[in-house]
């Protein structure tokens, strides 16, 4: 790529965001690599508006007991997973927030409590409270915190499943900030060499500013792909990569079902020989910066999916660094990092080369331009479910 082209690259952004919307929409996309793509939804999906999924969630768990604060924390970051286009972090787990509440092993009400705490740096206590009360709280902490020395570091422990790892790291971004969030999870994934689950599929998450409201965006597991994409494979009666993971007999399957009963998750990577020693590594990384740099539960000492016998205890850690303490210029030449990349010769021209943060830009599109989410049918009939039992007005 000649260097002329990379330097009018700079002033080039593809793909923008506004930075005003309401609540934690406010990455909601206005252009993106495929701007002039017609989007349409199958024929299946249903339709519905942020407004009516996010007071929807909020009236299951204000009958599950949760004050009024800690539902519309809840919903937003739900709704916002789903606007996003990550179905399985949204409404899809609904159900799971509300038997923690409803079972005692999340708490009603109350804050998150500061334990040790130094100018950059502190350890949260989360109080067993829902998971985006902690995370709001902690981000928020490290953000005042890096206003103040350039870098904010925060660890938390009892805390619970606080939905999509980027909703807090874009918090950070915001604020013209490196936003870094990890968190531990239930074992759900097994170490190289073995069968036996002993490791979650642990989020890490990074997201930068760039320039004209631009930004990088990468939130992810660190095995193949994270275990509410099973889960919503097998309601949707899908087969999934024979790469994901293993059954209970250690062999690679395609049917989802295998996977969510009695099968484990490969590491990001796959096999040692393909690389899978890596995601192995990631895994334990974040597992030190979460379970165990927090004193929280850490590995297979973390409670089991849908066990409802002990709190969750998570492990969670959120950094903020402000870009402004370092090199002059850092958004403009993010953008000319990401507008190199978006604009590489396609080995498929309908297929044109994205960075983190592109898929989702391109999913709120689509929601804006249908003026609403477009849920998967099995996802709205579970609503419908959780509804029926609790005894509220339903989504639809």
């Amino acid at each position: 790529m000649k260097t002329s082209v990379i330097h009018r690259l700079f002033k080039s952004p593809i793909a923008v965001c506004s930075r005003s919307s309401s609540r934690s929409l406010a990455t909601k996309a206005v252009s993106s690599p495929d701007d002039g793509a017609e989007y349409s939804t199958d024929r299946s999906d249903v339709v519905i508006s942020p407004d009516a999924a996010r007071h929807f969630i909020e009236r299951c768990i204000r009958r599950a007991g949760a004050n009024a604060s800690h539902a519309q924390q809840l919903a937003d970051v739900l709704v916002t997973a789903d606007y996003r286009g990550h179905y399985s972090h949204g409404l899809a787990h609904l159900d799971m927030y509300v038997g923690d509440l409803k079972n005692n092993l999340t708490n009603l009400a109350g804050i998150p409590g500061i334990l040790k705490e130094t100018v950059s740096t502190a350890l949260v206590d989360g109080n067993h409270l829902l998971g985006p009360v902690v995370g709001n709280y902690a981000m928020g902490l490290a953000i005042t915190k890096a206003k103040a020395t350039g870098i904010g570091w925060v660890a938390t422990r009892a805390s619970n499943h606080f939905g999509i790892a980027g909703y807090y790291a874009l918090q950070a971004v915001r604020n013209d900030m490196i936003g870094l969030v990890f968190c531990n999870s239930s074992p759900s994934a097994a170490p190289l060499r073995t069968r036996t689950l002993a490791l979650g599929t642990n989020a890490l998450c990074m997201a930068a500013p760039a320039a004209n409201g631009d930004y990088f965006a990468m939130d992810m597991a660190v095995s193949t792909v994270a275990r509410g994409k099973v889960e919503l494979a097998m309601r949707a009666g899908q087969k999934v990569p024979s790469s994901w993971g293993l059954n209970k007999e250690g062999q690679h399957t395609t049917n989802p079902a295998e996977l969510f009963h009695g099968g484990s998750l490969l590491p990001l990577g796959g096999e040692e020989s393909t690389g899978g020693y890596k995601g192995y590594g990631l895994n334990l990384m974040v597992e030190i910066l979460c379970g165990i740099l927090a004193d929280a539960a850490f590995g297979p000492l973390v409670r089991a999916w849908g066990d409802p016998s002990g709190e969750a205890n998570l492990g969670q850690c959120f950094g903020a660094i402000d870009v402004n303490c370092f090199g002059n210029g850092f958004q403009q030449r993010l953008s000319a990092l990401l507008n190199i990349m978006r604009h590489m010769d396609p080995t498929d021209t309908k297929a044109p080369v994205l960075v983190p943060g592109d898929p989702e830009r391109q999913h709120m599109l689509k929601c804006d331009r249908l003026a609403g989410i477009p849920y998967p049918a099995d996802i709205v009939r579970r609503a419908g479910e959780i509804a029926h039992k609790l005894g509220v007005q339903p989504l639809l």
